[in-house]
């Protein structure tokens, strides 16, 4: 047996089995959230990513399929949890408001800040980030996989554009740009194990 053949076998076998992995696991940890799981699954999206790269020749007709939506399943499902540790790691928990954004204290005004009050009302801000980070993974990777990665761009600016006037507050700002970015590069992460591997 050729020793090309039996690298890339070993190559599908580990691609296979890693993305599967990773696919049950991010369902898994995005139900029921659990760091631990979260590193594991990210493991496996490792494991997958590297064996993709090393693959010699592109994807067979039934394995396209299976890889393309176990990638997608990784990209979507794994990004929320993804972002959610990026953002517990780098700012502390915060408790969501009532519509899963977070409650920021808006700048008092200069009357306030005369009589001594030195924040203004509460209000939520980053409202609906769940399902805006599930439609920006799902346009990322699929962008990814159909080879044009410029769309990255539209899908950000869209996304910065739409939550412009709630990035006043330096805390949503910074919320915005971690959780972006967790979510992103997941979401890249898995969306080129099925690029290396349908090329």
């Amino acid at each position: 047996m050729n020793l090309v053949v039996v690298a890339d076998t070993a190559a599908w076998t580990a691609l296979l089995l890693a993305l599967t992995a990773a696919a049950g696991l991010s369902v898994y940890t995005f139900l029921r959230p659990r760091p631990l799981t979260l590193w594991i699954a990210a493991g496996c999206l490792a494991i997958a990513l590297i064996a993709s790269a090393s693959i010699a020749e592109p994807a067979r007709l039934g394995y396209a399929p299976l890889v393309t939506i176990l990638a997608f399943t990784v990209a979507v499902f794994g990004g929320s949890p993804a972002a959610a540790t990026a953002l517990n790691l780098a700012m502390g928990p915060v408790a969501p408001g009532l519509h899963g954004g977070i409650i920021v204290s808006e700048r008092p005004t200069a009357e306030e800040q005369r009589h001594g009050i030195v924040s203004g009302p509460r209000r939520e801000v980053l409202r609906g980030g769940l399902t805006i980070g599930v439609l920006e993974r799902i346009a990322s990777t699929g962008a990814i996989i159909a080879g044009f990665p410029e769309a990255l761009a539209i899908v950000v600016a869209v996304k910065g554009v739409g939550r412009f006037t709630e990035l006043e507050a330096p805390e949503a700002r910074e919320r915005f740009i971690i959780g972006t970015f967790a979510s992103l590069i997941w979401a890249c992460a898995a969306a080129l194990v099925a690029h290396f591997a349908l090329r």
